[in-house]
Order: C-alpha cells, then structure tokens, then sequence
C-alpha cells in the first residue's frame, strides 16, 4: 500500500484544493454577515475544518492561525490564560507574530481550542468588544472541554458542525456534479437508467472505502482517481 506517512505535508496540501466542501458557502455567508459573531466550528478530527478555513482566509488581507496542540504556540496560550481582554490579547499576538489584527481585514483562527479552555471562554469578549473582529475556533471532543464552563456565551457565539465528506462533494471532487445531480433528481418514477445506475453503484463502492479517512488521504485518493481512473491502480491504493 502507498506509504501516505511518507510524503510531504506541502505535498499533501497541494492537493486539498481538490475538496470543494459544502461548509465553504456557510464560512463565506459568516464571514459577509451584518450580525459577525465568533464561530465555533466543530466536528471530528480530519474532516477538513482547518483547511477550509485556510481557504477562506484567502479572502482577508491578514491570516493569523494559532494552533493550541502546537509546541511553537504555547506561548500564545499563556496569553489567553493571562487575559480576558480581545483589546490586550490582539496586541499582544501581534506583538509575539508580527501579523496585524484589524478588523474587516484579519481573520483570527483559533485551533483546537479544546486544549485552551481560556481560550473558549474568550470568545465571548471578542463578541461584546470586537464585534467587527472575524473570529473563527475550531476544534474537537469539545464537549468535554465545554464541561470546564460554567456558560461559554449562549447568545454570542455562532456554532457550525462539520461532518466529513459527502458523497456529493466528493462526486464533485471527481468533475461529476452532472451524475451528482442526476442521482438527487432520480424517482421512482424517473429512475436512472441502467449504465448510470451502475456508474453510480461503482462510486458508491469506492466512496464507502473512503468514508473514515482523513482529508489528506482522501485528496491523495480522489487525485489517483483522476489520473488513474483504473481498478487495479485502486485496488493497490486500498491494499485489497
């Protein structure tokens, strides 16, 4: 079996742009929203929460991301513990990165917040004295970190929950939207025809082999596909 281990995160990355995902249109209806509240995106781990926000970011003038399991960011996460203030703890992350935090033009993007519980409760206080501050946390088994508050702002905070891939994003993944649509317009009535209904069966096949695996090896997947549309190159890829 290929050895996904192995191969680079930048390579990997240039194959995200593959997964067009539904929650895209939600963050960019966040985003251009007249109420802008904190979001809260939450789902299982590798389902693609980080890379979608990645990809609206592209929309902002400045991307600060904070990762809260990363070494290299721990500093950051005593800021946090430190202060309740959004105007003390952007002034003090601009000052530890060197990336403006402005309003209407930065996206804030708080990572596997579960891991800073001071972090969660923060969200709050952007709503209430930076409301203009676009604020995205994301994160997972959220519940138990949620267990540590009292209230974490009902009220203040947009929630999102992001499920892994579809069965319709990843036909249109493949440049199949067309089938796609045909499948959501088939009836009783207007069933697909037999050659369709097979094309059909044989997606369904390779994407219920797919169905637990991370956002990078379904990219890598959906990539051989593309390329190598051939059953036994598939069959090397999922060892059987």
């Amino acid at each position: 079996m290929l050895d996904l281990i192995l191969l680079p995160e930048a390579y990997f990355s240039a194959l995200i742009f593959l997964l067009i995902r539904s929650i895209d249109i939600h963050l960019l209806e966040w985003k251009n929203s007249n109420n802008l509240k904190p979001l809260l995106l939450r789902g299982a781990r590798q389902v693609g929460k980080s890379s979608s926000v990645r990809e609206l970011s592209q929309a902002f003038d400045f991307f600060l991301e904070i990762n809260f399991e990363k070494k290299e960011h721990q500093d950051a996460r005593k800021i946090f513990e430190q202060h309740s203030s959004p105007k003390l703890i952007t002034d003090e992350l601009y000052a530890m990165f060197g990336i403006p935090i402005v309003a209407g033009k930065t996206l804030l993007f708080l990572d596997e917040i579960q891991n800073c519980v001071s972090a969660i409760s923060s969200l709050r206080f952007f709503y209430e004295e930076m409301p203009a501050l676009h604020v995205i946390a994301a994160g997972s088994l959220l519940e138990f970190a949620l267990e540590e508050l009292p209230s974490y702002g009902v009220g203040r905070i947009r929630s999102l929950f992001m499920y892994p891939m579809s069965f319709d994003e990843y036909m249109n993944a493949l440049n199949l939207s067309d089938l796609a649509n045909k499948i959501a317009t088939a009836s009783i009535e207007k069933p697909l025809s037999e050659p369709l209904h097979k094309q059909c069966l044989n997606h369904l096949v390779r994407f219920i082999a797919i169905g637990g695996m991370s956002e990078q090896a379904t990219s890598l997947y959906i990539l051989v596909l593309l390329k190598t549309p051939n059953t036994r190159a598939l069959k090397r890829l999922l060892n059987y």
